[in-house]
Formats: C-alpha cells, structure tokens, sequence
C-alpha cells in the first residue's frame, strides 16, 4: 500500500461497479452491522440482568445472609455494651 502512494487499487474512481451498486451494498451492510448489535445488546442485556438479579441471590442464599447479619448485629452489640460497661 505505501508503494504505490497509499491508494487502494479496489478503492479506485474507475471501478466497474456502477455506484448505485456500491450504495445498496454498503446500505445492505449498515442494515446487517446494524441487526448484529442490536442483537448483542439485548443478549448482554438479559446476560447481564440475570447475573445481576438481586432477589434472585437473595432466595438463593437467605439462610447465610441471615446468619451473617445476625453475626454482625451480635458483635455490634457486644462491642456498644463493651464501651458502657466497667471492668
């Protein structure tokens, strides 16, 4: 390509292919890009709100959720009693 000046031999003015042609393809390929992300995004889109579905996780793992803030307010509650008590 840098021999001969930059210049694409299949990108020249005198092609054989009338421009019309040369629309309706890059039309055709604008519509085909455009279906192709279309459907990407609704797939990462589903993808995603599943994997990120809290009420999902939360059925899923209501009984160690439980316990952990059970823990939690245990020790929080330990240690607030700890400062107003004396030893």
């Amino acid at each position: 390509m840098v021999a001969n000046g930059g210049k694409d031999p299949a990108m020249s003015t005198n092609s054989e292919i009338p421009s019309e042609v040369l629309e309706q393809r890059a039309a055709e390929q604008r519509r085909r890009l455009h279906n192709s992300v279309s459907e990407f995004r609704s797939s990462v889109s589903e993808t995603v709100k599943d994997k990120l579905d809290a009420k999902k996780y939360l059925r899923e793992y209501m009984g160690p959720a439980t316990a952990v803030a059970a823990i939690l307010g245990l020790l929080t509650g330990y240690s607030a009693a700890g400062m107003f008590t004396k030893r």
